[in-house]
């Protein structure tokens, strides 16, 4: 059975529970508590030089980090991960987009508003990832006029990358008021069989 190494908190960790949970594929979840530096151990730095969480530790012992090229390993072969080129080639598309101008300031605004204390100065980049936080949004919402999903084909794993921090995106002060086809979109996501909201 694989092994996921994660933090609940994590969207990043989330997106993977949602696949897994719409493969149903059975895994063995290992809670992870970054914020006390639990991956900073020698013993975790074998798994994972970079010292972050999610990580995935197959059978085998061999691992493999970072959340979305975790998704695509998973996702080969189901129809979360389209095999015509073009297709695939818009869904990393989408995860490069996720993890360069949508994760950077919608998740790292969620952070410092929902696990940063009042007074802590990381507060003070709050208006500055939250306007970034909106552009990523705007994106989102164009795209979204003309199809149900980020991709023409269906939900894929670009949609469960996006959604991932999505939701949660008002924790960190980035409202979703503006965007009704982006709402509209993450009712769909929550509509998909087997899907599961994050626990924590």
């Amino acid at each position: 059975m694989i092994t996921l190494h994660g933090m609940s908190a994590s969207g990043n960790c989330y997106k993977l529970q949602l696949l897994l949970a719409q493969l149903e594929r059975p895994y063995r979840w290992v809670e992870v508590d970054t914020l006390s530096g639990a991956t900073r151990t020698p013993e975790f730095l074998a798994k994972n030089a970079n010292g972050k969480v999610p990580l995935l530790e197959l059978e085998d012992g061999r691992c493999l980090a970072e959340s979305n090229a975790i998704l695509c390993y998973l996702a080969e072969g189901s129809a979360y991960y389209p095999a015509e080129p073009w297709l695939r080639a818009q869904t990393l598309q989408w995860l490069f987009f996720e993890q360069y101008s949508h994760e950077p300031y919608v998740a790292v605004a969620r952070f410092i508003a929902k696990f940063l204390p009042p007074d802590h100065p990381r507060r003070a980049e709050l208006p500055r990832l939250q306007e970034r936080g909106h552009q990523a949004l705007a994106v989102m919402e164009g795209e979204l006029a003309t199809r149900d999903f980020m991709l023409a084909s269906g939900y894929s794993i670009a949609d469960i990358a996006l959604y991932a921090y999505t939701h949660d995106a008002p924790a960190g002060g980035v409202g979703l008021d503006a965007y009704p086809r982006l709402r509209a979109w993450l009712a769909r996501v929550e509509g998909q069989p087997r899907f599961i909201a994050q626990q924590a």
